[in-house]
């Protein structure tokens, strides 16, 4: 029973950090225009991804080979982008505001992914590249 208390204490106060990291991860990729290339892949037409495309976008994630500096970073946004969705659907109808920030931040996790997607998508076509040139 302690060692349950005591886990769901530090849960508890490991929270602010991982929503702390989880932030600075988003606004360093808020920071980042997507390709025209990801943007046609991603179904976007006026360069403004939705927070419903986190999902879509994910699965293209899924589809390139993982690089480790993308590999922690994504599986740490799809849990805050799940627990955000979660916070909006449970304590959305006390506060439009928080539906609104909600939606903002899962828009910023969309944006995350089409940014890991455009980094895996140059990364694969410049390995190509260098096969290509070095077995002609």
């Amino acid at each position: 029973m302690i060692a349950a208390l005591i886990g769901a204490a530090s849960l508890f106060a490991l929270l602010p950090v991982f929503v702390s990291y989880c932030g600075t991860l988003l606004s360093s990729a808020r920071r980042v225009e997507i390709s025209d290339r990801v943007a046609a892949l991603a179904g976007v037409r006026d360069g403004n991804l939705a927070a419903g495309d986190f999902d879509r976008i994910l699965q293209l994630v899924r589809l390139c080979p993982e690089h480790d500096a993308d590999r922690s970073g994504i599986r740490l946004i799809r849990i805050y982008y799940r627990m955000i969705h979660a916070l909006g659907a449970v304590f959305g109808g006390a506060s439009p505001d928080l539906v609104t920030w909600a939606e903002r931040e899962r828009g910023d996790c969309s944006h995350f992914a089409a940014v890991v997607l455009d980094r895996c998508i140059s990364s694969s076509r410049s390995l190509l590249t260098r096969q290509v040139n070095e077995n002609p």
